[in-house]
């Protein structure tokens, strides 16, 4: 398999999971990357077929997933709702939304839809990117120390100074836009049309890649690359023409990622405020 193919492949799950690492270091899990991701694709299609322009449906994915991210920050983050609650809302509220709108604009589900193919090259060159900038961001800069404190220990990132929301909206928001791409791509770069459930479930591997790859964006990168190669197995057995039931590669990936964090999650180090809200003291 050429490493063209496989950036591919992995693309989406990569770009949503190097983004989704930038979020845990802040101290803030996001369960509905999947709905994020779900809406970004949704949008990014339908902005592409009003416009016709691939480009102009890439921007409208990027800024679905950001926005999305911000909103639920809002109430994590700000008012202190359960990080695992709010996400799942998310979830649920793509899946019908998205549902919903493809149904009312495109008849029933499952109708084939096709819009103009955006070119991969220029999101592969971000992914392959995105591992080392997003590693330097982190851990080489003002910015991404202050972040990483506010996943560790908060209250020390206020006594330098920082404002605990404000980071961690900040990094919530470009793990959205991250989220955005990797949706956007997926229904423009991959598929060049629009299913509903068509991040299958995607969004929740990019979550266990995070704790595979022990936060840092170039083990993350790397796993992702592990996921791509086994999605892309369903594919090249299938031209093979080998009597393997389909499904079984279809499910490899998500079989790979469960055990990732039942055998590689135990006793990994996350962020030690991860999923906790932060009230400043007074």
């Amino acid at each position: 398999m050429d490493l063209f193919a496989l950036l591919r492949y992995s693309a989406p799950v990569a770009l949503a999971s190097i983004g989704e690492t930038i979020s845990e270091e802040a101290g803030v899990i996001n369960i509905g990357l999947e709905g994020s991701m779900l809406c970004a694709a949704f949008f990014g299609m339908l902005v592409t077929y009003g416009a016709g322009s691939p480009w102009l449906g890439i921007c409208a994915a990027v800024a679905t997933g950001a926005a999305l991210h911000f909103i639920s920050g809002l109430f994590t983050i700000l008012l202190g709702a359960d990080q695992v609650v709010i996400g799942t809302a998310v979830n649920l509220f793509a899946l019908g939304f998205t549902g919903a709108l493809f149904r009312s604009h495109f008849g029933q589900s499952g109708k084939l839809l096709s819009v103009a193919v955006l070119p991969s090259w220029p999101v592969l060159i971000v992914l392959v990117a995105s591992a080392p900038l997003t590693w330097l961001l982190l851990f080489r800069s003002r910015w991404g120390l202050a972040v990483r404190a506010t996943g560790e220990y908060p209250p020390a990132a206020e006594a330098a100074g920082f404002s605990v929301a404000r980071l961690r909206l900040s990094a919530v928001t470009l793990a959205g836009a991250f989220a955005g791409l990797a949706g956007g791509y997926l229904a423009l770069g991959l598929a060049g049309s629009f299913s509903e459930g068509i991040t299958a479930g995607r969004g929740f591997v990019a979550i266990a890649l995070v704790t595979f790859g022990r936060w840092r964006p170039h083990l993350v990168f790397l796993a992702a690359l592990l996921i791509g190669y086994l999605e892309s197995l369903q594919f090249r057995f299938q031209s093979f023409g080998w009597r393997v039931p389909f499904q079984l590669f279809i499910a490899l990936p998500y079989i790979v990622a469960l055990l990732v964090l039942v055998v590689v999650g135990k006793g990994t180090a996350a962020p030690g405020a991860l999923a906790q809200p932060y009230r400043r003291e007074k």
